[in-house]
């Protein structure tokens, strides 16, 4: 398979069309290898317009959900990132090309070592891969950018309350047959302003709270 070709067609007919239009977002998903964090059974799928299945049952998010949400959270060379559901580490090593370092959570170890490896391998020695519970368990610091590298019901309060003033947290949210990807910034202490970027589906996060369902 010709890699460079299929990742030339992936940016060209799946990113460009989707509003991905920032110069240093294309040139970034030109130049980080895909295929060097998809497993190996599904390496020839690396460029496709889809999710690619990870152990433990998670998922990549598609190329052009990756895109847009880097492209949307304008993620700047002195700020910190956090991010929620390491997976096999390709979103973390993008966010650490244009951030000053990022920590990245996953709660299953098989893929925590598939991240740590993948990421050593690309020479991202700025992203620290941690084996914890996002849901729950955000240990320290406030932070510039927070990406959920899944979806959730809705996004929790203990996220956006370690957001700096200023802060962006990227998260698609709501349930399928519709989800919807938001980016939400913290204006102030006290103020937080929604903007809906796109609709899309995405595999859950786990361990997030989900709402109630009443049956009538």
């Amino acid at each position: 398979m010709n890699f460079e070709q299929a990742r030339f067609n992936m940016i060209e007919q799946q990113i460009r069309p989707w509003n991905v239009l920032d110069a240093g977002v294309l040139d970034l998903l030109g130049s980080v290898r895909r295929e060097d964090f998809v497993p190996a059974a599904y390496r020839n799928l690396a460029f496709m317009d889809m999710e690619i299945p990870l152990p433990c049952g998670q998922n990549m998010l598609a190329p052009k959900v990756e895109a847009r949400l880097l492209q949307e959270l304008a993620v700047r060379k002195d700020e910190w990132v956090l991010e929620i559901g390491a997976g096999s580490g390709f979103m973390a090593a993008l966010l650490g090309h244009r951030a000053a370092a990022v920590q990245t959570l996953e709660l299953h170890e098989e893929l925590v070592a598939m991240a740590r490896a993948n990421l050593q391998r690309a020479g991202m020695g700025n992203v620290t891969v941690e084996h914890a519970d996002g849901a729950t368990d955000v240990r320290r610091g406030e932070f510039d950018v927070i990406v959920l590298s899944g979806s959730v019901a809705e996004v929790p309060q203990h996220l956006l309350q370690r957001l700096k003033p200023g802060g962006r947290l990227a998260a698609i949210v709501g349930d399928e047959p519709v989800m919807r990807a938001q980016l939400i910034t913290r204006v102030t202490a006290d103020d937080f302003v929604t903007r809906d970027l796109f609709d899309t589906v995405a595999t859950r996060l786990e361990h997030f709270p989900e709402p109630s369902r009443f049956q009538f």
